[in-house]
């Protein structure tokens, strides 16, 4: 895991654990702190990571939004925004999609062998189709984007990637903002599916911050030893 990339997972979730609701329409959980933070924490990164289901639901930009940010990356010789990141095993994503026609970052969507035909056909230039295999595993995500260069990168959701990335051991630390209301509703998705997770009753997770955000919460967990304790300021490394 030394070469690959220092992985951080983010989200956000209800006092009772689910990640949206069963509206059909994006559930906002943070505030306007609290995204402001996770935008310091997109400008450190090199690539940002989304399933499938979250581009299709909540048309995500996936950009750098503060405009000295965005400047600082290039001074150092980076795009504005870091590089997007999807997987999918079906042809059926919408080139004018937000996660495609925004920006100027690069694009990549990593594809079950099977579909990587239609969709390229599909997204034409919006995106670099990767065929990855067929059954596509954040392993072989990571490893072919650690070959690309990106040497941190950020986990967005939704509940798939997130329990993938915690069932194999890939993820650095979990960010967990938990917001003050319930959702009530079991058809809506929780942080993470059922499945055997590494941190369970006999193996507790390292709670490493605690920080209080406005109206939320941020929990900050190390998930490995890897761990940086001190998160990177937007003044230094």
């Amino acid at each position: 895991m030394t070469d690959l990339p220092y992985t951080v997972l983010s989200c956000a979730m209800s006092l009772d654990g689910y990640l949206d609701d069963a509206s059909g329409k994006r559930l906002v959980l943070s505030n306007a702190a609290d995204l402001d933070r996770v935008d310091a924490v997109r400008a450190r990164c090199d690539a940002i990571l989304v399933g499938a289901g979250t581009v299709r639901a909540d048309n995500p930009r996936l950009l750098v939004r503060a405009e000295h940010r965005r400047a600082r990356r290039v001074t150092e010789g980076r795009p504005p925004s870091p590089r997007k990141v999807t997987v999918t095993r079906h042809a059926t994503f919408d080139p004018s999609a937000a996660f495609f026609a925004t920006g100027d970052s690069e694009r990549l969507v990593y594809c079950a062998s099977r579909s990587v035909a239609g969709t390229r056909e599909r997204l034409g230039a919006a995106a670099t189709v990767v065929d990855a295999g067929a059954d596509p595993s954040m392993c072989v995500v990571s490893e072919d984007l650690a070959g690309k260069g990106v040497r941190r990168l950020l986990v967005e959701g939704g509940q798939s990637v997130h329990t993938q990335f915690l069932s194999t051991g890939l993820a650095d630390e979990l960010h967990v903002v938990v917001a003050p209301f319930f959702v009530g509703d079991s058809r809506a998705h929780r942080v993470v599916a059922d499945g055997p997770l590494p941190w369970n009753r006999s193996r507790r997770a390292c709670l490493a911050d605690v920080r209080r955000i406005g109206d939320v919460v941020l929990l900050r967990y190390a998930l490995s030893d890897r761990f940086e304790q001190h998160e990177p300021t937007e003044e230094g490394p």
